[in-house]
């Protein structure tokens, strides 16, 4: 028998298995190795891996690559990226106050806020939001904005905002987040084939200017208590349809985060990450 070291860390009840390698760019058998280990029942349970190494490149200082639960690779995580950064600094890999990540979506760069034993806050810039549906991507006739589009599900018509974070984000806004039917929704809007991709989707209620609370279902991971990409793209979709200001808290189920559009464009995602514990996978 051999074994794997990996620490569980979370991001506001998003929950991942971080492994430290020494290079991102070859994992053969990270698609088997994310089932196996996210199983909740048989594995260590997990919303997703996340492998992490060092980054020689002048525009990063760690690379990483992040897999759901089902296997399939994820572009970028907002809750993941702040998790692998509490990682490194729980660990002791990285103490400056500055740290940037490469991911599939390219490099993250974070600041950290503060540290309360195993808990870290972080400030991420998770970039510019894209809402054409070449960025998303969808297949329908080239549009510039992607916003109260008519996505027919069964013989329902829903009004979408659509937009790419990194990863596809399919938002709906209900006036009533107890009346949605996620497990029944999400996975015929997250297979709908409009997005051959597939789609994260977030139903946003708007509390006021200032606060909204989101319910998600995840692309590979299904429902889960919050995710990072998907509170920035909720909060823009929400900005550029007129209904809240450009910085917003967002509820999940699994804490509050803060998004701040900024004015250059970028997206900025403060919320905290914490060490679980740790532990070895035993592979045959």
């Amino acid at each position: 028998m051999t074994d794997l070291k990996f620490t569980k860390a979370q991001g506001m009840g998003n929950d991942f298995l971080i492994i430290q390698t020494s290079d991102v760019a070859s994992l053969p058998d990270a698609s088997r190795l994310a089932r196996q280990m996210c199983e909740r029942n048989y594995g260590a349970g997990a919303d997703g891996i996340v492998f992490v190494a060092p980054d020689d490149r002048p525009e990063a200082d760690f690379a990483s690559r992040i897999f759901n639960a089902d296997g399939s690779e994820a572009g970028v995580s907002g809750n993941g990226t702040r998790c692998v950064a509490a990682y490194l600094y729980h660990h002791g890999l990285w103490n400056e106050s500055e740290i940037s990540i490469a991911t599939v979506a390219g490099v993250k760069r974070g600041h950290l806020v503060s540290r309360d034993g195993s808990r870290f806050e972080f400030a991420f810039d998770m970039g510019q939001p894209d809402f054409s549906s070449k960025a998303v991507p969808m297949s329908i006739a080239p549009i510039d904005r992607v916003m109260h589009y008519p996505l027919r599900i069964g013989g329902d018509v829903l009004e979408v905002t659509c937009l790419s974070m990194g990863n596809p984000q399919c938002i709906i806004f209900v006036s009533d987040l107890d009346e949605v039917n996620l497990a029944k929704i999400g996975p015929l809007l997250e297979h709908h084939p409009v997005f051959p991709d597939r789609a994260n989707v977030e139903f946003v209620r708007v509390i006021s200017r200032d606060e909204i609370e989101i319910r998600i279902w995840e692309r590979g991971a299904g429902h889960t208590l919050s995710s990072g990409t998907g509170s920035c793209a909720s909060a823009v979709a929400a900005a550029v349809n007129n209904l809240t200001e450009p910085s917003v808290r967002v509820h999940t189920e699994g804490g509050i985060l803060q998004v701040d559009w900024q004015s250059d464009d970028h997206v900025v995602l403060t919320a905290a990450a914490e060490i679980i514990y740790e532990g070895r996978w035993l592979l045959e």
